[in-house]
């Protein structure tokens, strides 16, 4: 990744003591305490959400997780370890809504893309998952969109689908829960922690 000169080192410390170089990310500074931290404390759809608390990111990714779950049944552990971790790199870059990262560009992508390739080889997944899991992943993306938009962002369900198409109907039906923090963070660490012994 080219490197601008002004922003040779982007440094970000982390509770855990860790320092992470965003532009050259290294698999040995990615904890997973971090991770969940961060990502519990990130409110999707720019905190314009119902309830006591932001939908967080780490809400969403468990969600995500399921959906995928919900139609790959049979999933590996390692595939279903690659799709709660889709949105990791959030923890640190932040959750910029779909068009304003289009806006941004490529060079918000090429760090997006470095920092979950550490990612995955930090907890021992391909840096680069299979273009069908990548395409599953996408499918319960989209259908967390649909169901978090008509449950807790205030969009009627035929606007979401003209956005995020139709509704997932391939599974049960998921309420949306949006969790206190420390709550999010304590589920996502429970779930990562399941999915890795079952590796």
């Amino acid at each position: 990744m080219a490197k601008n000169k002004k922003f040779a080192r982007a440094w970000q410390r982390m509770l855990s003591g860790r320092r992470l170089d965003l532009l050259n990310p290294s698999p040995v500074d990615i904890e997973i305490a971090d991770i969940a931290l961060g990502l519990s404390r990130l409110a999707r759809w720019n905190g314009q959400t119902t309830g006591d608390w932001g939908y967080s990111v780490a809400d969403h990714s468990l969600l995500v997780e399921r959906l995928y779950r919900g139609f790959r049944p049979q999933a590996s552990a390692r595939n279903c370890l690659v799709v709660l971790l889709h949105d990791a790199p959030e923890y640190v870059v932040g959750d910029l809504i779909s068009p304003f990262k289009s806006a941004v560009g490529a060079d918000y992508k090429s760090l997006e893309n470095h920092l979950i390739q550490a990612i995955y080889l930090r907890f021992g997944l391909p840096a680069v998952p299979s273009q069908a899991l990548v395409a599953d992943t996408k499918r319960a993306d989209r259908m967390a969109a649909f169901l978090e938009a008509t449950q807790i962002a205030g969009f009627a369900e035929d606007e979401a689908r003209k956005i995020f198409g139709p509704p997932p109907s391939a599974v049960p039906f998921e309420r949306v829960v949006v969790s206190a923090p420390r709550m999010a963070e304590a589920a996502f660490l429970k779930r990562f922690s399941e999915l890795v012994g079952a590796l």
